[in-house]
């Protein structure tokens, strides 16, 4: 027994031992050349100062550390960026130095060993999956030739609040929101909806959530060294839950498409979808780039987790805003009717001739975007006088970017006149104080068609109907990578056009 007590003080003192030596380490090598940063813990770093939602945390410091601050998340040093300024250094000035995406374990699991297209290392293979979605699921001439699924689908939604309106029923906003999107993802990449089951339907989107919050929260093993192959946090059991149900979802779709493509061939006339071309590259052995099934399955999860989720909170933060700004949801709701009138729904071809609706989808964008962008090194540079190492991470916080009052007048305001007029301030990624969808070689490639469907949407949501609930809207923010509602929209809605357009 005294030998095992022994044993015991021995291991405890080569611990702390360790935990010493490496603090000491890192503060020897964080303290020269490198920007302001706030006293870290021995282990943690800076972890503990991230709370729930750590954008605002990180704002709350950038005001007192600048604009431009180090700090250590474990062991692992991180960059975080809280202003246009620093935002244009590093992903335009510098970009061939911070072009590669952190791997984090949540991602690296999903994605079956980051083997999709969001998160693989920049090089020839995510050249070649960008190409392909940028010329087959997303470019202008696909965007057109789809423009009937999206009418369609938003017409679905329409009459789903039609009939709850007549019905004095309540719509759970997000939910039909993430439905509608989904089946439009749905239909662009396998030619099917996902919805026509209700089980299915729901599935999906609670897979969608769990991707999205998973992949968003911090995790200990990413940064701690002890705690690589230690679970302190439950993620493991959620991760292989989530993995196992898609991975379920994906073969099913995959094997049931191999088949359609058999029948579609014996009897000619095919038509092709996005799915149909991954496999057919994957098929293909003359092919600059061979897919496997893992590859098809990832891209299969980037475009669901990427195309569904962050519409669906776009649009629904838009209408809580509008719901709180009542005179505001009047001057856009007059924009419409003067534009489009009472008798036809609203086009995607109507947006450009209502700018005010542009510029409500602006100022939600600036409010209630994803919080971050996020990069890592993949070489040393100097910037701004400091020595950046290779593999540091960088946290563009595009939350305080977008409340920077060096930038806007009252920041906290929502206030879309501030895109009205002569402001031609786009979200394309060229206004480093807006940035949305990132900027650069690894910025959304969805852009075009998150801003067909967002404007849209909204549009015939209010031109349609009014949107009733008890109170202000609570617009506490959530925790997850594309910064959802911590309460989601519940509306009693009210249609507002008699006689109702034909559906």
């Amino acid at each position: 027994m005294a030998d095992f007590e022994g044993y015991i003080v021995l291991f405890l003192v080569w611990l702390v031992s360790m935990i010493v030596v490496r603090a000491i380490l890192n503060k020897i090598r964080t303290s020269n050349h490198l920007p302001p940063s706030p006293m870290a813990l021995p282990i943690i770093g800076h972890l503990h100062l991230l709370g729930s939602l750590p954008h605002q945390a990180l704002h709350k410091l950038s005001l007192r550390y600048g604009p431009l601050m180090h700090i250590l998340l474990g062991s692992v040093p991180c960059l975080v960026v809280s202003s246009p300024e620093m935002a244009k250094e590093f992903l335009k000035t510098h970009e061939n130095s911070f072009s590669d995406r952190p791997k984090t374990a949540a991602v690296d699991y999903l994605t079956y060993g980051s083997v999709d297209f969001s998160f693989a290392p920049y090089g020839p293979y995510w050249k070649f999956m960008k190409k392909i979605c940028m010329s087959e699921l997303l470019g202008g001439r696909t965007l057109e030739l789809l423009l009937p699924v999206r009418r369609e689908e938003i017409r679905r939604l329409l009459l789903f609040i039609l009939k709850k309106a007549n019905a004095g029923g309540t719509v759970d906003v997000a939910a039909q929101l993430m439905r509608l999107t989904n089946n439009v993802v749905s239909r662009m990449l396998m030619s099917e909806r996902c919805s026509d089951k209700e089980d299915e339907a729901d599935g999906v989107r609670k897979l969608v959530q769990d991707v999205v919050e998973l992949t968003g929260k911090f995790n200990l093993s990413d940064y701690i060294w002890f705690c690589k192959n230690l679970d302190l946090q439950g993620f493991g059991k959620r991760l292989k839950q989530v993995h196992d149900r898609f991975d379920s979802m994906a073969e099913r779709i995959i094997e049931e498409h191999i088949l359609a493509r058999k029948t579609r061939k014996s009897g000619g006339g095919e038509v092709r979808d996005l799915l149909d071309i991954l496999l057919d590259i994957s098929e293909d052995e003359s092919s600059e780039m061979k897919l496997t099934r893992e590859n098809i399955k990832a891209f299969i999860l980037d475009i669901f987790a990427a195309g569904t989720d962050t519409n669906a909170n776009t649009t629904e933060w838009a209408l809580a805003e509008l719901i709180n700004h009542p005179s505001i949801m009047e001057k856009a709701r007059e924009e419409i009717d003067s534009v489009v009138g009472k008798t036809r729904l609203v086009e995607e071809s109507d947006i450009p001739n209502l700018p005010y609706i542009q510029a409500i989808v602006k100022e939600t964008l600036r409010l209630h975007t994803s919080p971050f962008i996020t990069r890592e090194s993949t070489e040393s540079c100097t910037i701004n006088g400091y020595k950046i190492p290779a593999r540091t991470q960088l946290f563009v916080n595009l939350w305080a970017v977008g409340r920077d009052p060096n930038h806007w007048e009252n920041p906290l305001e929502f206030r879309p006149e501030r895109f009205v007029g002569g402001n031609q301030l786009d979200v394309r990624g060229q206004h480093f104080h807006l940035l949305p969808f990132g900027s650069g070689r690894r910025g959304c490639p969805g852009i075009s068609l998150a801003l067909q469907m967002v404007h849209t949407t909204l549009a015939a949501m209010l031109q349609c109907f009014e949107w009733k609930i008890d109170g202000p809207v609570d617009m506490e923010e959530g925790p997850g990578i594309t910064l959802p509602k911590a309460h989601p929209l519940v509306c009693v809605p009210v249609a507002r056009l008699n006689p109702f357009p034909s559906l």
